[in-house]
């Protein structure tokens, strides 16, 4: 037997998917306070799949302002990554980089556009190396492409690229706390329904 559709992920599938967002969820914030030399901390992650349809009410609704770097996975794992953060986050981080206040994420300098490639790349980094490291799967991830826009413009790419193979998505949710103010962002994961079997199956998880 295989998954044919996230749909038919179960309690033990996603109790697999938390503790791979955990260990993503550390790394992550371990490498987000050496960055920006600061303490943060992490709330355990939310893991749900949900409708591609249904993201948007999940970041806020289709008209809120957000930043996303997207990468393809290769490899052993195939299929997208999206790391999702709010106008919040986007300033915090860009604060926390470049010392500069920025009110507005839609509109990114050069600079700032860099900044938070290389945020993405290492946040996205900290997920499939935890992948990897529970699997012993390979997976490369190719250059992170980072677009400014609202919720509802944004959810397209996903849409358009994996509609084809599943109209669903593994949506993770962290919560980090910087200075006794929590910060929230968003990991969707689209594997292709080959890979996700092939990681249940390298994780010993019964299909």
């Amino acid at each position: 037997m295989s998954i044919k559709d996230l749909s038919q992920l179960n309690d033990m599938h996603i109790d697999v998917l938390k503790e791979i967002g955990n260990i993503g969820a550390g790394n992550a914030a371990t490498s987000l306070a050496q960055m920006m030399n600061r303490k943060i901390d992490m709330v355990a992650p939310a893991v749900r799949v949900l409708d591609i349809a249904d993201a948007d009410r999940a970041l806020g609704g289709p008209e809120t302002p957000v930043v996303a770097i997207l990468v393809e996975l290769h490899g052993d794992i195939r299929g997208i990554m999206m790391f999702v953060i709010g106008q919040k986050f986007a300033q915090t981080l860009l604060q926390g980089l470049l010392g500069e206040e920025k009110s507005d994420c839609l509109h990114l300098s050069d600079m700032e556009h860099s900044a938070l490639s290389e945020i993405g790349n290492i946040m996205i980094g900290s997920y499939t190396a935890a992948i990897a490291s529970l699997s012993n799967l390979e997976i490369k991830i190719s250059v992170p492409a980072v677009t400014a826009d609202m919720v509802g413009s944004l959810l397209t790419v996903p849409a358009a690229e994996m509609g084809s193979v599943s109209d669903k998505i593994i949506f993770i949710e962290d919560d980090f706390i910087n200075s006794n103010d929590i910060i929230t962002a968003n990991m969707m994961l689209i594997p292709n329904l080959e890979s996700l079997n092939k990681l249940m199956n390298s994780l010993g998880i019964a299909l």
